[in-house]
């Protein structure tokens, strides 16, 4: 099996059995996407300038929008609804996390 697969890699027995032989050695035509290498080349750097300018443009437009000050709003009205209790927790009458304002 090896030999045989040894034999259909070589040259001349593959021509064969593919029916063609060439005659003249031609060189083989450029594929499509191999004539584009240098386009690849300036979109490449196109998009990495591209890149790196947005990754500017929006630090700069964090950077502004973050170091504006924001609206503080009042504290809503202690409702009484909020702190429903109908048995102490096993640690007192608070829960685990709140803080007391005195």
């Amino acid at each position: 099996m090896v030999m045989a697969m040894a034999m259909v890699r070589s040259g001349p027995l593959r021509t064969a059995l593919r029916g063609c032989s060439r005659t003249s050695s031609a060189p083989p035509k450029r594929g499509f996407a191999s004539s584009a290498h240098h386009d690849d080349a300036y979109e490449t750097a196109k998009w990495e300038k591209i890149t790196y300018l947005g990754i500017a443009s929006c630090t700069a437009l964090a950077f502004y929008i973050l170091s504006k000050g924001h609206a503080h709003h009042e504290e809503p009205p202690a409702y009484p609804y909020l702190h429903i209790r109908n048995k102490e927790f096993p640690w007192g009458p608070d829960g685990l996390f709140e803080v007391k304002h005195h």
